[in-house]
């Protein structure tokens, strides 16, 4: 495309000249006619790499929407681990397939700036370039946020070194862990990206804001973060680590009333300033909920807790969720009694003990 444009341009600068004595010049004729042949061939190149651009953007929608549901498949894997099941949640495959993906949209990025460039050399009537870029600028923009801000994972949910497979229940005053991911691997080397991480960041929609260290309300942009908190970067991996000593006032309530400290759900909150290419963003992840315990006698009953919501709850953001907790279904409890018990015994329960269990829990059918 440069080179055709380079051509016509020379050629419109050295053999254009609207003259009358010259508008009869066989010859003046010819070379107008030439030139008029350079433009309609350089308006059908421009049009087919526009057109090419938009079937690739559209190739790409199908790509995300593909990787959404492959991520959604890596979120129900890992709530499935949270909860005592044994499966894969390697995000090595996730990460290969979002970093390919970035980089062929940034790829297109570079060239719409490059198509944005020849339209400042030469343009014309009915210019393609001037009518079409700045829409497929904006839907690659559209796709790249979106693919970065789905890339940007809590790999590891908290839990403290001893947890074993009872992620998400924390104790005051220990130690725990929690790790944020970003599956595409490209951003710039001279910005140093750093994750911010927050405990119980308010919800302007949530009818209580979370509680400082002292109890009293916390402004929302105020990082209520644990004791001696760490974020520490691995490459495209952030980690927290620190002791959770103070980390909320038990007393936050509810429009219907104080819930029990093991009813209380948390969240951390990983925010991050990404910058590649001159694209700039904020990203945020959150973990699932978890509960805070003062003593091990607690221990069972936020366990329960942390049953019921990722059994039932579809949003990890619904903090208020045992302010009017649902009732289970008996299968779908059943099936993560029996996970609960492969974590421990290394076996699941068989349909008898199941059928006991139901018998003594609800009662002979």
């Amino acid at each position: 495309l440069e080179d055709l444009q380079d051509t016509f341009d020379f050629c419109y600068k050295v053999h254009y000249q609207p003259a009358e004595e010259r508008s009869r010049d066989p010859e003046y004729i010819r070379q107008l006619q030439a030139l008029q042949a350079k433009l309609q061939n350089l308006d059908r190149q421009r049009r087919e790499v526009l057109a090419q651009m938009q079937q690739l953007l559209g190739r790409s929608e199908t790509l995300q929407e593909l990787l959404q549901e492959e991520l959604g498949a890596w979120r129900e894997r890992q709530q499935h681990l949270c909860l005592g099941g044994s499966t894969d949640t390697n995000l090595r495959p996730l990460e290969s397939w979002f970093t390919e993906l970035g980089q062929g949209l940034f790829r297109l990025r570079q060239l719409l700036r490059a198509l944005n460039d020849l339209r400042q050399k030469v343009t014309y009537e009915r210019d393609p370039l001037v009518a079409e870029t700045p829409l497929l600028e904006q839907r690659l923009q559209e796709q790249l946020t979106h693919l970065l801000r789905s890339a940007f994972v809590v790999e590891q949910q908290p839990s403290t070194p001893n947890a074993g497979k009872r992620p998400l229940v924390l104790r005051t005053a220990s130690k725990f862990s929690a790790r944020a991911r970003l599956l595409v691997r490209l951003h710039d080397r001279n910005h140093r990206m750093e994750a911010k991480i927050h405990i119980d960041r308010w919800d302007p929609r949530l009818e209580t804001p979370p509680r400082n260290t002292l109890g009293g309300p916390a402004p929302p942009d105020t990082p209520l973060s644990p004791a001696g908190t760490r974020p520490r970067s691995k490459g495209e991996s952030w980690e927290s680590a620190g002791g959770g000593r103070g980390v909320v006032d038990h007393g936050a309530t509810s429009s219907q009333g104080p819930l029990v400290v093991t009813e209380e759900l948390h969240l951390i909150t990983f925010t991050l300033a990404y910058a590649y290419c001159g694209l700039e963003l904020e990203l945020e992840t959150t973990t699932l909920p978890f509960v805070i315990i003062s003593n091990n006698n607690q221990f069972s009953s936020a366990w329960a807790s942390i049953l019921w919501f990722n059994m039932l709850s579809s949003d990890p953001k619904a903090q208020q969720f045992f302010s009017s907790p649902p009732p289970a279904p008996w299968p779908r409890l059943a099936e993560v009694l029996s996970w609960q018990f492969e974590s421990v015994a290394e076996r699941g329960l068989s349909q008898d003990h199941l059928h006991m269990l139901a018998e003594k829990l609800l009662g002979k059918a």
